[in-house]
């Protein structure tokens, strides 16, 4: 006799977040993060730009049909894990991306703007 299977639908929805840093580092974060009740991936890339490289990850957040939540909620779940990451790798910036939206945090950004130059 085979075993029963449960089906349940959600809306889909997913976020990634995109960081660089220590890989050791972003996966200590998540595994903190996820004693609250959150699942996610770490998939470990390399991103390559103007001048340099850097190693990181791509975290993912997916909506889970087990436990359901609305896109809002998942969009503030990653922003909250996205600052922890960003705080934790000492790392500048951090981009959060979604199919409806893209943030990009920055502290580089913010401390400039907070610098005056007197002449």
């Amino acid at each position: 006799m085979k075993d029963p299977i449960a089906h349940k639908t959600s809306v889909t929805y997913w976020v990634k977040i995109y960081i660089a840093g220590p890989l050791s580092v972003i996966e200590q974060v998540c595994r903190r993060e996820c004693m609250q009740g959150l699942c996610v991936t770490v998939e470990p890339t390399r991103f390559i730009y103007t001048g340099g490289e850097e190693t990181g990850a791509v975290i993912g957040l997916v909506n889970y049909p087990r436990f359901p939540k609305e896109p809002a909620e998942i969009h503030e779940t990653a922003l909250k894990l996205a600052v922890a990451i960003l705080d934790e790798t000492y790392q500048d910036s951090v981009l959060i991306m979604a199919p409806d939206y893209t943030d990009w945090l920055s502290k580089r950004e913010a401390r400039e703007a907070s610098i005056k130059v007197y002449t």
